[in-house]
């Protein structure tokens, strides 16, 4: 009933929704089987299924001892997520960076932001309209590149964007800082600041949320930065000082790039 209803909303919604179905251990795969084909049946754009235990920190579950336990008032052992090893800080921007194109729509307008990757963790930021006049216009398979730093006649800097078609052919877009409104590269080069010192990318995104903008526009911005540094938190992350809006407890963790509860299983993703 959960599949069908995200189906009949779904009708009525341009993009997909994000509805997770949570299933005990014990179920078979059949069952699996049968939700996926419902979801298609009834018009779903997407349908994400876990059992429980199949995916780490995203469901768990309380056993009858850990209920006694709580009832003896015993302290429970925490969850814990392995260290993580952040990237060293390299103040001097290498010439080349690799690159992720992350696009996204708001209302009408299409957005497109070129996260430039050092050591595959986020380095530097530029976004901006895709399509106005003097904006970017990419095909839609391209989604990797380079950007990179050259150094102009009179000493000042820009950054170019490189990509390659199927046929291994290279195309390069100049002057990403002058392809975009100045006020969202302002705001870019304040960002890729704290990202090139290391700052987590939770933490940062904490950053642009607080970011106090007037202006609508700005304010896409804003929200389509966050939706391009979401895929770059470290699976297991706390997000801490969040609480699930279903259970209303502090149990939400990063899970590709979506925020799932570990106490109900309530996740939210955008």
């Amino acid at each position: 009933m959960k599949v069908r209803m995200q189906g009949a909303i779904q009708k009525w919604v341009d993009h997909s929704i994000s509805v997770t179905v949570n299933l005990p251990n014990n179920v078979d795969e059949a069952l699996v089987n049968k939700l996926y084909v419902e979801a298609w049946r009834s018009g779903c754009k997407g349908c994400t299924i876990y059992r429980d235990g199949s995916r780490s920190g995203v469901m768990i579950s309380v056993s009858k001892k850990d209920k006694k336990k709580e009832e003896h008032h015993e302290t429970p052992e925490p969850i814990t997520v392995p260290a993580l090893n952040h990237p060293l800080v390299q103040e001097i921007r290498p010439k080349v960076l690799d690159c992720d194109v992350v696009r996204f729509q708001n209302n009408k307008d299409k957005w497109v932001a070129f996260v430039g990757l050092l050591d595959g963790y986020p380095y530097e930021i530029f976004t901006g309209l895709q399509d106005d006049d003097e904006g970017i216009v990419l095909p839609k398979t391209v989604v990797k590149g380079k950007i990179i730093k050259q150094t102009n006649e009179d000493g000042s800097h820009r950054y170019d964007f490189q990509f390659e078609n199927k046929r291994g052919y290279k195309t390069t877009v100049e002057g990403l800082s002058e392809k975009f409104n100045p006020e969202y590269w302002n705001y870019a080069k304040l960002i890729s600041g704290v990202l090139r010192y290391r700052m987590p990318i939770d933490h940062v995104i904490k950053l642009v949320g607080s970011l106090q903008l007037k202006d609508e526009s700005i304010n896409t911005w804003k929200i389509g930065v966050e939706r391009a540094l979401k895929k770059y938190i470290i699976d297991g992350t706390r997000a801490n000082g969040q609480k699930c809006p279903v259970c209303g407890q502090e149990t939400l963790v990063y899970q590709e790039g979506c925020l799932i509860c570990t106490n109900c299983g309530a996740s939210r993703c955008g």
